[in-house]
């Protein structure tokens, strides 16, 4: 399934069947309709399908119990009924890491032995949760180290599902579902690519913005991608959340360099299709994220270069600068903190937001564009000898 960006887009894997090997079939991450189809398979009766799928839906997804002797309004023999043909079960957590900053990143193992990372950031006023959409990621971008892996599978919608049912578990949420939250937003930035698995996105994100579950509103979620063209305006159309693009270059040459996909959808493209997405304007701008290499791409050339694109395509825009995050083997290095600020005020005179991102978690490797669910899982002591050697 590796394809290379100048080629075809990748296959959307399909569906992993829900049922484990026990027989039972696993609640979590089933829609409104696979609910009820579930309980109708199982014998219920047609009159009480849509009470007990409203009863399950609450439970699993606003409570987030994982028993069913947890649903205190469903009676004794129809959840013995539940038990023996259904589990409510989050996928294993293969490693935490807790950083010093506040920083939380899970290493999760799927059912099939695949891993992916989630991290949850920590700020005064939100907490947000990156969530990935691939086992690895097909667009080999060279300045992250997911893009050193190679794409092995997407996730499923459960799948997906599960990395915010995780942290909200480890973060001791459920007591009070809508109040207090330290999950508030969501950033489909963790490893993948969103829009080369749409489908398993869409539904996944439909569950936890159901106004009777997680309550999570789209305004809160932004979604992230390298500019895949034909899958952008549908996701305004058709999810309506907020969009980031990965630009991290304003010329062709450099972006198709470090960002192989822009051999495919160039930056007129990009941008083209940032000016056409549905619902975005001065009070929901698009997002660009753009990694500050050293001598790659933060000249004041590039600068005055990025508010002329944004200028030409009337975009509602604000831009973060992201210090380029190191890890071993990069060939890369961070921009010098002074360029980063001048390059900074450039945008601010252009009458453009560019705020400079402080990195998270690279005490653990969960700062943006280090995650690799690597089977060669390492130690904290070896992650920071690491880092600092690349730093050095």
């Amino acid at each position: 399934m590796q394809i290379t960006p100048s080629g075809q887009e990748p296959i959307i894997q399909p569906r992993l069947d829900p049922t484990l090997a026990s027989g039972k079939i696993n609640l979590l991450g089933l829609d409104r309709d696979e609910l009820k189809n579930a309980l109708r398979e199982i014998g219920v009766a047609e009159k009480q399908i849509k009470m007990r799928a409203q009863q399950l839906w609450h439970w699993v997804y606003h409570r987030g119990v994982s028993s069913f002797d947890a649903m205190t309004n469903v009676s004794k023999d129809v959840r013995a009924k539940l038990e023996n043909h259904f589990i409510i079960e989050r996928p294993e957590i293969t490693e935490a890491q807790y950083s010093e900053d506040g920083t939380r990143k899970y290493l999760i193992k799927f059912e099939d032995g695949s891993e992916a990372e989630a991290v949850y950031i920590p700020e005064e006023d939100r907490g947000t949760l990156c969530v990935s959409s691939q086992v690895g990621c097909t667009l080999n971008c060279k300045f992250c180290h997911t893009g050193t892996m190679r794409l092995v599978r997407n996730l499923t919608a459960a799948e997906i599902v599960a990395q915010m049912m995780i942290a909200r578990d480890d973060l001791g949420e459920w007591e009070n579902p809508t109040e207090g939250r330290s999950v508030t937003n969501i950033v489909m930035m963790g490893m993948g690519e969103p829009l080369y698995n749409f489908d398993n996105v869409k539904k996944a994100l439909e569950i936890i913005m159901d106004e009777e579950g997680i309550q999570l509103s789209r305004r809160r979620i932004t979604l992230s991608t390298s500019g895949v063209v034909p899958h952008m305006e549908r996701c305004g159309e058709e999810i309506g959340v907020n969009l980031a693009v990965s630009l991290h270059a304003v010329r062709d040459d450099v972006r198709s360099e470090i960002m192989p996909i822009n051999k495919k959808y160039n930056l007129e493209q990009v941008l083209q299709a940032c000016a056409n997405y549905p619902g975005a304007h001065n009070a929901r701008r698009i997002t660009f994220e753009y990694t500050m290499l050293k001598d790659v791409n933060d000249s004041a050339e590039d600068a005055k270069e990025l508010v002329r694109l944004i200028r030409k395509y009337k975009l509602p825009a604000k831009v973060n600068l992201i210090p380029f995050n190191p890890w071993p083997g990069t060939p890369y290095e961070c921009s010098e903190w002074d360029q980063i600020q001048k390059f900074s005020d450039i945008v601010y005179k252009g009458g453009i937001s560019a705020p400079i991102r402080t990195p998270r978690g690279r005490d653990i490797m969960a700062a943006c564009g280090q995650l690799k669910s690597a089977s060669e899982k390492k130690s904290k002591a070896q992650i920071l000898r690491e880092t600092e050697q690349v730093s050095a």
